[in-house]
């Protein structure tokens, strides 16, 4: 039995690389060659991972939407009888933080270039974003019950759009540093939870 190692698979590395070099120069900005030489291969060489550019577009977008609704139910399933609602929303704006800051190209990737995606690739994109909006919104009601539904889901949309402003911050490291921006973006999603509930 051999042992798992965390470095990341070639695939992983072109899809890192085809997201940083999508965000920055857009989708049809960046040629396959530009991508092969980012992680070392000649551009042909992608084609043994993947189809085209569009079989990565759809990969990264498809795949950041599932990983988020994933990685949403099990903090719920960790948390849920065990801790306190106000612990699971917690647990769940952690985890949105930690992909608005370690995945910002892919916020910028998604408000550039979902219309790019094939129909059936942007609807499984929306039905994944969907299932994790009203996960979201079944926490916020628990913690605050007074809130009607479709309150609770626009403030649960509100809390997104802060928390995947990361791409605007020119420079992250001009806060204080990656865990105060996390604790930053933390309390202002708490702030507009505790807001939506004010009269």
């Amino acid at each position: 039995m051999t042992a798992r190692t965390d470095a990341p698979t070639r695939r992983e590395q072109i899809l890192k690389e085809a997201a940083r070099l999508f965000a920055e120069r857009g989708f049809h900005g960046v040629g396959v060659d530009e991508i092969g030489a980012a992680v070392g291969i000649s551009g042909p060489g992608l084609y043994r991972h993947f189809a085209g550019k569009d079989a990565m577009l759809a990969e990264l977008l498809v795949g950041i939407s599932g990983r988020l609704l994933t990685g949403a139910k099990r903090r719920l399933e960790e948390a849920r009888g065990v801790s306190a609602p106000e612990v699971v929303l917690d647990s769940l704006i952690e985890g949105h933080i930690d992909f608005a800051l370690d995945d910002r190209p892919l916020i910028t990737l998604h408000d550039r270039e979902l219309d790019r995606l094939r129909d059936t690739d942007r609807k499984l994109v929306r039905q994944l974003q969907r299932q994790y909006v009203e996960l979201w919104v079944e926490v916020v009601r628990e913690l605050y019950p007074q809130l009607a539904e479709p309150v609770a889901r626009s403030a649960v949309h509100s809390v997104f759009g802060l928390l995947n402003s990361t791409p605007h911050l020119t420079r992250p490291g001009s806060l204080p540093g990656r865990a105060g921006t996390a604790e930053l973006l933390h309390r202002m999603a708490r702030g507009a939870f505790e807001a939506a509930v004010s009269p």
